[in-house]
């Protein structure tokens, strides 16, 4: 298909993940999760792979006469792998299911785009840096508005926006990364970027105040419900700035609802965003935050600041509560272990990673 269509691998897919083999895991691993829910119905979880693909292909510019590709070459490899073993009854099979994972797919992201207010893939801008931060020694925040002066779209807590880089060999490469401000805001937006890749290196290297930033608006599904249930948010290294974004909204609200913050990092030193998160929980009178550092917080140690990796030992979780993770996938699968080992029901484990990885973990 990229061969085909080299531009969907210069100017949408993300070639790392392609070189890494990632990307095929993601596309095949969506498609064997949508069929064995038609075997085995589950339509919470569903549900959270539909809405969580829906956002991603929205936040892309994603449109249905792009399934026909992926279609076209998607059976083409099936054939190629399968061989013989493809009769046409099977063949059949994942055809039906294919076209069915794909309208409910481009329905849903036409429903995306409707509710933004933008025809189907028209996502994109151009906004201009403000002010830019030093967050930690590979991290930095970008503050971002309309050149006109005109309101941004408001956005809800933990949502992230898609930015599109130009690079030297052509391509126009895309990641998401957070928003990380006050969601009723219009006049700005503000992301962190963390050294991890070509398009964070031109971010990192080419992009300061005054200069124009090509984005989408904004998209991703909610992750914490709009009740007063506790809740604990845990997350590991640049997965602060989802959580970020929920602590923002939610001392804005002035809430009471017990709120419990775990954050896993290299060290202090290396920790992007250290003072901001505390202040946020220092906002929250309910909230209580606990912090672990593998390298040298050995003579901080208390029951608030921990040695090594993140472990719920000793942490309490109340009755109900609702936890986000975020995060890579190592440290998803290992705190929502240790949640189910706590009889913290899946169902209220809600996750948000960092690449396709999420798939994986969220099937298990």
């Amino acid at each position: 298909m990229l061969a085909a269509h080299p531009a969907l691998l210069n100017d949408m897919f993300n070639r790392a993940h392609q070189r890494s083999g990632e990307q095929p895991m993601a596309l095949a691993g969506s498609i064997a999760a949508f069929a064995k829910l038609q075997l085995e119905p589950d339509l919470r979880r569903q549900r959270f792979i539909i809405d969580r693909i829906a956002h991603k292909h929205a936040s892309l510019g994603v449109t249905r006469d792009q399934y026909s590709i992926v279609h076209e070459h998607l059976f083409a490899a099936i054939v190629e792998v399968l061989g013989d073993a493809v009769i046409p009854e099977v063949a059949n099979a994942w055809d039906e299911l294919y076209w069915e994972m794909a309208d409910v797919l481009s329905r849903k992201e036409a429903d995306l785009y409707a509710a933004a207010g933008v025809e189907p893939g028209a996502v994109w801008r151009d906004l201009v840096v403000t002010r830019r931060d030093q967050v930690a020694p590979d991290a930095v925040s970008l503050t971002l508005a309309a050149p006109d002066g005109v309101d941004l779209p408001a956005f809800s807590p933990g949502q992230y926006i898609s930015v599109q880089v130009p690079l030297a060999d052509g391509a126009h490469q895309i990641r998401q990364y957070s928003l990380i401000g006050t969601p009723h805001a219009r006049d700005e937006w503000q992301i962190s970027i963390k050294l991890a890749g070509e398009v964070s290196a031109f971010l990192h290297e080419s992009v300061f105040e005054g200069d124009a930033v090509h984005l989408s608006i904004p998209f991703g599904d909610r992750v914490v419900p709009e009740n007063d249930s506790p809740l604990l948010l845990a997350s590991a290294g640049i997965g602060c700035t989802p959580v970020i974004g929920l602590l923002t909204a939610l001392a804005e609200s002035c809430t009471d609802r017990p709120v419990t913050v775990l954050h896993a990092d290299h060290s202090r030193a290396g920790q992007p965003h250290r003072g901001k998160l505390g202040a946020l929980v220092e906002q929250i009178d309910s909230a209580r935050l606990y912090q672990w550092y593998r390298h040298g917080a050995d003579h901080l140690e208390s029951e608030v600041v921990r040695s090594g990796r993140m472990s719920l030992d000793g942490i309490d979780l109340v009755d109900g509560v609702h936890a986000v993770l975020c995060g890579p996938a190592g440290f998803l699968d290992s705190i929502r272990t240790q949640l189910l080992d706590r009889n913290v029901p899946s169902g209220r484990i809600h996750y948000e990673a960092f690449g396709p990885e999420w798939l994986r973990t969220s099937a298990s």
